[in-house]
């Protein structure tokens, strides 16, 4: 994200403002007025309301787990893969926000204030709508620090930049004024370098072969920018105990048109009793794309069936991963074309995902689920709920059936919701046909639906600048309005309604699965604003959640001393 910070004047911007703070508003219009060849629009420089930051809302946790059987070498590549992980959070800063944020930071005096903004990744609060928390910031530029701050979509649409909606490359301004690209290999070269002599150091300590070979392939993609091929070898990498997801990879940064990929990392180790609990789930995804809710054209692709499911304690997160609210499930890659040849990987992050039922959802549940259905949420529900989360990434279709290209090329900055929703509800699906097919053993159908509907409360708190935030609103506001949830008016404590529970499910992934189908740009657009919206009794909930003290996310302790290596 870029505050102040803009590329045309980087340095003289920092140290002015520093200087003259409270000059405020009248010397950022000053400056912009004196850079480039077009300014912000006029909207974006009105005053907007700050909130005032809140570290308090993240619910500390400390990321550890089970070494005990790791080698020596293993240990010690442990090392290597958090040292490369913490540039990956140097670069998504740098992306976020600006190159200057070090010294940003450092000129914050107040520590509350310090604190949050460095667990936002700028003086943005992401979980309320990235609505500034610092007096004189203005609005969040939606496309971040990938794209110049005073340029509209419009000159970006009419501008003739071929390769312009790639994944990695940064927008800037030539000498002349004019839009170019530079590529993320060119820009962060000499970072990207040390990052994947680190991954090259930690290959040489791996007893893994295949973990070895990958984490090559992975240093060559990361100088590179060409990630397809580690992409592709990643699938085949089963037996290493040690995991790491490094690089550009999620486009949730770029709200403006959700092309660019901002940089994270996981450093991961295997939790390998829970992972062969997960591991024959895959082979039902051709059954279940079959049985999808729509017509036939829109489930003409059939998702690989060497897709994998494990369990992980995460040690480390960087980048993108650690912003705002923390993901507590992966699905990767996101490449199309390899999910479409291999499927996906789904890594279930179990320790943060324990930390946020225990901190978060159990507390929810205590003040907002009826009595009498309390008992039907689990940690268990919970996790396979957000395991088939993952899942369901792979089922629907990724190529549209109207020649508008990808549903992410179509749906641009509505992409990533609609595909948090359709994971969601498809989710639920899979869960309910593989229950009726006596897949899942004995287990209450019932825990699944009030844990699901308990856990939208949950991400609707990430607000609407997240995409699983949208994804939820809308969601909860369907269901609701199809009687699947209800509200006691007197308790202010919601049900679930379980046959009309299943119909509602049913219509919401055949719409959303029809919107990504046809890349209905328009009617992805509608349904987000007619149902992305928080009405007054959701909101009146939701500020009893935060009365009661319950923690919005989790944020961690992290590195070698939490895990005793250093």
């Amino acid at each position: 994200m870029i505050l102040f910070n803009y590329y045309c004047f980087r340095g003289l911007t920092v140290s002015l403002i520093q200087s003259y703070r409270h000059l405020g508003a009248l010397l950022l219009s000053f400056l912009l007025a004196s850079c480039g060849t077009e300014t912000q629009p006029e909207s974006s420089f009105q005053p907007l309301q700050t909130v005032t930051a809140r570290p308090d809302i993240y619910a500390d946790f400390t990321l550890t787990a089970d070494l005990s059987e790791l080698s020596d070498d293993q240990r010690e590549m442990i090392k290597y893969l958090i040292d490369a992980a913490q540039i990956m959070d140097d670069l998504f800063w740098r992306q976020a926000y600006g190159d200057d944020y070090e010294t940003w930071l450092e000129s914050i005096a107040d520590i509350d204030t310090r604190r949050f903004a460095e667990l936002n990744y700028g003086p943005w609060d992401r979980l309320d709508g990235d609505k500034p928390f610092m007096e004189g910031v203005r609005a969040k530029p939606p496309g971040a620090n990938m794209y110049p701050a005073d340029m509209s979509k419009e000159e970006f649409e009419q501008a003739y930049l071929p390769g312009k909606a790639g994944l990695y490359s940064l927008v800037r301004r030539d000498a002349e004024g004019k839009l170019m690209l530079v590529p993320y290999h060119v820009e962060y070269a000499d970072e990207l370098k040390q990052a994947a002599d680190l991954l090259k150091e930690a290959a040489k300590l791996a007893e893994s072969t295949d973990f070895a070979n990958y984490l090559k392939l992975r240093a060559a993609a990361l100088i590179s920018d060409e990630y397809q091929v580690s992409d592709m070898y990643w699938m085949d990498v089963r037996d290493n105990e040690i995991d790491v997801v490094i690089g550009a990879i999620e486009t949730y940064e770029d709200a403006l048109f959700g092309y660019r990929a901002g940089y994270e990392a996981y450093v991961l180790i295997k939790d390998l009793e829970w992972s062969d609990r997960l591991s024959r789930f895959a082979q039902f995804l051709p059954a279940l794309q079959k049985g999808l809710p729509v017509a036939d054209e829109y489930k003409w692709e059939m998702p690989g069936t060497d897709s994998d499911l494990n369990a992980y304690d995460v040690v480390y997160y960087a980048g993108h991963s650690n912003a705002g609210g923390k993901t507590i499930a992966i699905n990767l890659p996101n490449d199309e074309e390899v999910q479409l040849s291999r499927g996906t990987r789904r890594l279930q992050l179990k320790n943060a995902m324990q930390a946020k039922f225990d901190k978060i959802l159990e507390p929810i549940a205590d003040e907002l689920v009826d009595e009498s259905q309390r008992e039907h949420v689990s940690f268990d529900a919970f996790f396979a709920n957000t395991m088939f989360h993952e899942v369901a990434h792979g089922l629907g279709i990724k190529n549209t059936i109207t020649g508008s290209g990808t549903v992410r090329e179509a749906l641009l900055d509505l992409s990533s919701s609609m595909e948090e929703g359709k994971a969601d509800v498809l989710g639920l699906y899979m869960i309910t046909e593989l229950h009726k097919a006596g897949e899942l053993g004995e287990v209450d159908l019932r825990d699944y639906y009030v844990t699901f509907m308990t856990s939208i409360f949950r991400s609707i708190r990430f607000g609407a600048s997240s995409a699983h935030g949208k994804a939820n609103m809308v969601r909860f506001n369907f269901f609701l309005e199809s009687g699947a949830f209800s509200r006691d008016t007197e308790t202010g404590r919601y049900s679930v309604d379980f046959e009309k529970m299943e119909a509602a499910m049913t219509d919401l992934s055949r719409l959303l699965l029809t919107l990504q189908g046809d890349g209905d740009y328009d009617g992805a657009k509608k349904l987000t604003e007619s149902k992305g919206v928080i009405g007054a009794d959701l909101q009146s909930d939701l500020d009893r959640l935060t009365q009661a003290e319950i923690p919005v996310d989790i944020t961690f302790q992290q590195g070698v001393a939490e895990l005793g290596i250093d």
